[in-house]
């Protein structure tokens, strides 16, 4: 596995009745054979390396349980975590809590995002992610990012 992961691209995949799902071969090099899948933003799921997983881990348990805001990404994130490990088929397993949070029907989008990847239900991906999106961007939303060399 890479120090530096850079995971890239966009792969449209289905999901099978009993819940498994192909990564692709370029995501797995990156992730390896076992990694962690948990809720992500805006509706997604998000997998990890384990590299990267104890990072996010350590991070996450940093924040004070005296304030309420940690103890919810602690649940969010860390208490919908699991590991999984690629088949012989090059598929995971997603639990069904996790399908049922990302609302994941057949149809999923796997995208990679440079450390991790996500996935999408497609028809989510398709709305969030419309050739328009970028010119949408609010200029408060592009203030956020100032500084950033694209």
């Amino acid at each position: 596995m890479a120090n530096c992961l850079m995971i890239m691209g966009e792969f449209d995949h289905n999901i099978d009745a009993k819940g498994r799902l192909i990564i692709p071969a370029k995501f797995r090099e990156e992730l390896g054979e076992h990694f962690v899948v948990t809720r992500g933003f805006d509706g997604c799921l998000s997998a990890y390396s384990h590299e990267r997983w104890a990072k996010i881990d350590a991070n996450l348990r940093s924040i004070s349980l005296t304030k309420k805001s940690g103890r919810k990404l602690s649940r969010l994130i860390l208490g919908n975590a699991y590991d999984c490990d690629i088949d012989k088929m090059g598929r995971i397993l997603i639990p069904q809590t996790l399908r049922d949070a990302a609302e994941l029907k057949k149809d999923v989008v796997i995208a990679g995002l440079g450390d991790r990847i996500e996935i999408w239900d497609r028809d989510r991906w398709n709305a969030i992610n419309s050739p328009e999106a970028l010119d949408e961007m609010t200029d408060e939303e592009l203030t956020d990012l100032e500084g950033l060399d694209l």
